[in-house]
């Protein structure tokens, strides 16, 4: 997993409530294991739209989602975390999550930001225009003009994802102290090893 400090460039407007997990990725790209290519397919449905926001060369490559209430609502499929990282998407920010969706994005390295529609609603005004600066250090999104939306999120999240360790990352920092009771049991209590017979 890649650290996340800071995200900053252009964001794209979506703006839509109750998107799930099948707009973001159709079930179609579910036959894969692997996270690379997804991206293909990420928002298919809203791509077939005239105009879609995903296709238009101004929001070419950004790595900002602004989303409505209820993002990634629908199956607990984490390919679409998957998709919308291979998209090139590291955040996104919305009014709400979806409970599964969240921790997938958490999971897979995706920073999901939680602002009030207020928020929402000035942030794709500027999204049209200019980029928008995530800060995660300091728990703020920033514009050009002096806007500044403070956010919360879990601190041990945002460990997670400011070191860019998973949970995988996390045991393997223990290795040592996993194995130094490992071989402490193993010879207090042997019966217990599975080398015994």
């Amino acid at each position: 997993m890649q650290p996340i400090s800071s995200v900053k460039g252009k964001a794209y407007p979506l703006g839509l409530k109750n998107v799930d997990t099948d707009i973001i990725i159709p079930a179609v790209w579910l036959k894969t294991i692997s996270r690379s290519g997804l991206g293909k397919g990420a928002f298919q449905t809203l791509r077939t739209v005239t105009g879609n926001v995903f296709d238009d060369p101004a929001y070419a490559g950004a790595p900002i989602l602004i989303a409505g209430d209820n993002f990634g609502c629908g199956s607990s499929r984490e390919h679409a975390a998957w998709a919308m990282a291979d998209l090139g998407i590291s955040a996104v920010i919305a009014p709400s999550f979806s409970d599964i969706f969240s921790g997938n994005a958490f999971k897979n390295g995706l920073l999901a930001i939680v602002l009030p529609q207020e928020a929402i609603d000035r942030l794709m005004e500027v999204a049209k225009t200019d980029d928008i600066h995530i800060d995660l250090e300091t728990q703020t999104v920033t514009t050009p003009f002096q806007d500044r939306f403070a956010f919360e999120i879990d601190p041990f999240r945002k460990h997670c994802l400011i070191n860019g360790v998973d949970e995988i990352g996390l045991t393997l920092k223990s290795s040592d102290a996993i194995s130094a009771y490992e071989n402490k049991i193993s010879a207090s209590q042997p019966w217990l090893s599975p080398n015994q017979v």
